[in-house]
């Protein structure tokens, strides 16, 4: 079975040689941007979450 020894170096390769065909080089950077934007936002309200100590929501069955 090919799967058994997991993903090596040169699957990665052939996967970004793909994603670069699909998409083009020129919007990759944008998608690279707009991705680490929405990376950035989900750290900072997951952070904002655990600051906020009594804002958490009940348990099911607990009133």
């Amino acid at each position: 079975m090919m799967l058994r020894n997991g993903l090596e170096p040169w699957h990665l390769l052939i996967v970004a040689l793909v994603v670069i065909m699909v998409f083009g080089s020129k919007k990759l950077p944008d998608m690279a941007r707009s991705l680490g934007k929405s990376a950035r936002i989900l750290k900072s309200e997951a952070k904002a979450m655990k600051a906020e100590p009594g804002t958490e929501p009940a348990a099911p069955g607990h009133s």
